[in-house]
């Protein structure tokens, strides 16, 4: 594209030559224009950008490979006083449809992001700012009934949603003649934005009364809790009250239950459930209202962050069919974050997230990608940002959005961090093109000359269940006296020791979803399964069918004594015929262990007082107490149940996995002598790509070998050499045609 082009409008000429992007996706992959191929979105905001300068930059992207953008539609832009919409301005910028319209021209799709929320360090978090201050009724509350802030606000008011309902019917109005089943580029909108977020950050569990309904029958309260508990003689049981109706259950403290009051604990883990279910209602109800005004496209939501992808389980399985859920994966924005670049934890933390998303049924998508950041200082680095987006389609990205693309001068008054939301972006408020720019086109060029990728899978070796509902109160049960291990305690130990541990030793993890189905007959490869003291009487029971199908699974660091409602539940035990602690056994002292040929020091030990008589001890403490052991059952099955945890920092931690696994049958994809370069094999076909992270800063090399499915033996590939902060691709095989 000449300079000329850039610079201005397009031409009818070049117009016709353009073809807008037509996006779909099913569970697993997106096709863009009838072709397999990746979702690659700019985030570009209208409002922030000179009129002038839409199409410009709007080619640049295009230029870079992109085929959508997406946009923020701020309400307190469009409704500054309550009423009063406006949706065009002296300076063009308000004008939402003319830039869809250019958009279309420019052949590229559109996610359109109507909120209510936006943030994007927007003042009130881009709500009006009457609705903020004439309303305080709406605003979420504390326990004790305080507000959180005053942008705050209780997504399931009556009030508020009424709000809502006549911003949506409005901003549905200019969305709907551009919906691409009107031949218009809008191919998703997306509801509010990092749904809980407002709420987690500034306070906590919403309280607001008139929200929650307390006290009524009909309230949201109430019916939460007869469907989780349709008897109430059940609910008072389990909670230790004597109610006489729904109605009449109190929400309990925010706080977590004291050690000594299981009943409470009860209480505080259902409060918690029910406060996510709330967002799948929102959900629900935000939906409903697009769909009232003819907006049939697919509805999109993100996610905070990683970690943040648990609260929508709820929300998952409320939406209608053809929702999508994706993430945020920022790994820096600004001095208060952990990390000024990607680094190995977070890549720990993004396969996390690719495998929830996948595991809940949608195509793994990122739609805020480090496009910059709003903090100048410490900086994105262009080189850093190209190894984060080459980690995340290494681990399973299938789709992303880029944030920023381009920034620019906030509206007066509208901004809450500075004038300009340059956002340090590839392009710069006043339209400067920077070295980052090259990142984003190298990354959508690479993305279009393989796109085959799409569907390409991740190979895995071994397998992580991950029992999500129960990882998810870690939030609220941090210890009981009751137990040995809290979910919080199993869900570190899952992250920072063994996965840490897998990708250290070279190995390709992928996960399960223990409450599904979909992983019991699948016995293939070895399943690593990370436990609390709580487990469902569900999903033990599919643990157990796994073993009698001659599945393979190593169980640490304890076997579950009781259900997810902490009630004794021994359906693992009474299979693997051992005992389990009993409920007061306190954690050992951290002491050293022998097992497989390895002295492992600083290791927390949970030692079993009763084994069955077939078990082959493999490891004890120095006291001799037996802390790993193997069980075989009849069909194949074995089992081994390692009672240790750590935190990943030795490498004969990781040896030992290896070596733990390796008598379950692990076939290992690909070897790496240097624990440092972490790799990730994608294959459709007989076609792969191997990926070689080293998200350190310093230079690695190692020898590699990689065995792909449709090769007949290992490939050697030599002695691989790694810059600092730097992921290397190989290409393997050949595709078929």
């Amino acid at each position: 594209m000449d300079e000329a082009g850039l610079q201005g409008g397009v031409t009818r000429q070049e117009r016709e030559s353009l073809t807008m992007s037509s996006i779909t996706f099913n569970a697993a992959s997106y096709s863009i224009d009838g072709r397999p191929g990746h979702l690659y979105s700019g985030e570009f905001h209208y409002f922030r950008v000179p009129r002038s300068d839409w199409r410009k930059r709007m080619r640049l992207f295009r230029e870079a490979g992109g085929n959508c953008l997406a946009t923020y539609i701020p309400w307190l832009l469009h409704e500054p006083m309550e009423g009063d919409f406006r949706f065009n301005s002296p300076d063009g910028v308000l004008n939402l449809d003319e830039f869809l319209a250019a958009a279309r021209e420019e052949g590229l799709a559109v996610i359109a992001r109507p909120g209510p929320y936006q943030y994007s360090e927007l003042v009130y978090n881009g709500l009006p700012a009457w609705v903020c201050r004439n309303y305080p009724a709406l605003r979420a509350k504390h326990f004790d009934g305080k507000d959180f802030t005053i942008g705050s606000i209780s997504y399931m008011h009556p009030l508020f949603l009424e709000k809502v309902a006549r911003w949506f019917d409005a901003i549905g109005k200019i969305l709907k003649p551009h919906l691409g089943s009107n031949g218009g580029p809008v191919e998703m909108v997306q509801i509010d934005n990092e749904l809980g977020g407002i709420h987690r950050w500034m306070g906590g569990y919403d309280y607001n009364p008139e929200t929650m309904g307390f006290g009524r029958e009909d309230g949201l309260f109430a019916r939460f809790l007869q469907a989780r508990h349709p008897q109430l003689d059940e609910l008072n049981r389990l909670w230790g009250t004597a109610y006489a109706s729904f109605a009449e259950a109190k929400p309990p403290a925010p706080e977590p239950g004291s050690t000594a009051d299981l009943p409470r604990l009860r209480q505080v883990q259902d409060y918690s459930d029910f406060y996510y279910w709330t967002l799948g209602e929102y959900a629900g109800h935000l939906s409903a209202m697009l769909r009232t005004g003819g907006i049939t496209c697919p509805l999109v939501t993100n996610s905070p962050n990683p970690q943040s992808n648990l609260w929508f389980l709820e929300t998952a399985k409320q939406a209608e069919p053809g929702f999508l859920l994706g993430s945020d994966h920022y790994y820096s924005l600004g001095p208060s974050w952990p990390r000024n670049n990607p680094t190995p934890q977070y890549a720990r933390e993004i396969f996390f997230s690719m495998e929830t998303l996948r595991l809940m049924g949608f195509p793994p998508t990122v739609f805020e990608l480090p496009g910059g950041s709003c903090a100048d200082w410490p900086p994105l680095e262009p080189h850093d940002v190209r190894a984060c987006y080459r980690a995340n389609l290494a681990l399973g990205m299938k789709g992303c959005n880029v944030y920023i693309f381009t920034g620019g001068p906030n509206p007066p008054g509208a901004g809450s961090m500075s004038e300009i939301y340059d956002y340090n972006a590839a392009v710069g408020a006043a339209g400067d093109v920077r070295p980052l720019y090259r990142v984003i086109k190298e990354f959508g060029q690479f993305l279009r000359q393989h796109d085959w990728l799409a569907g390409a899978k991740r190979e895995h070796d071994c397998r992580f269940a991950l029992d999500m509902p129960m990882m998810r109160r870690s939030e609220v049960w941090k210890e009981f006296a009751g137990t040995t291990v809290s979910p919080e305690t199993a869900w570190d130990f899952l992250m920072k020791g063994p996965l840490t541990s897998a990708f250290c030793a070279g190995l390709s993890p992928a996960c399960v979803d223990v409450s599904s189905e979909d992983w019991v007959a699948d016995i293939a490869t070895p399943l690593v399964i990370i436990t609390s003291s709580a487990m469902s009487a569900a999903n033990q029971e599919r643990i157990v069918r796994f073993l009698a199908n001659g599945g393979k699974a190593l169980i640490a660091p304890i076997i579950p004594a009781f259900d997810d409602n902490l009630e004794p539940c021994s359906i693992l035990a009474a299979c693997l015929g051992a005992s389990v602690q009993s409920r007061n056994a306190p954690h050992l002292a951290r002491t050293r262990v022998t097992l497989e040929d390895e002295i492992l020091y600083n290791v927390a030990t949970f030692a079993f007082p009763q084994l069955p008589e077939d078990a082959e001890v493999l490891g004890h403490t120095e006291q001799s107490e037996p802390v790993a052991w193997r069980r075989h059952f009849k069909g194949g099955g074995e089992c081994i149940v390692l009672g240790l945890y750590y935190i990943h920092a030795m490498r004969e931690q990781q040896r030992v996995l290896s070596k733990l696994l390796g008598r379950l049958g692990l076939q290992q994809k690909i070897t790496v002598s240097n624990p440092n370069i972490w790799p990730s094999l994608l294959t459709s076909g007989k076609r792969s790509l191997l990926f070689l992270m080293n998200l350190n800063s310093s230079p690695m090399d190692g020898a590699v070998r990689s065995r792909p499915e449709w090769a007949d033996d290992w490939i050697d590939l030599g002695r691989q050499t790694l810059g600092p902060m730097d992921v290397n691709i190989v290409e393997l095989g050949v595709e078929l045609r």
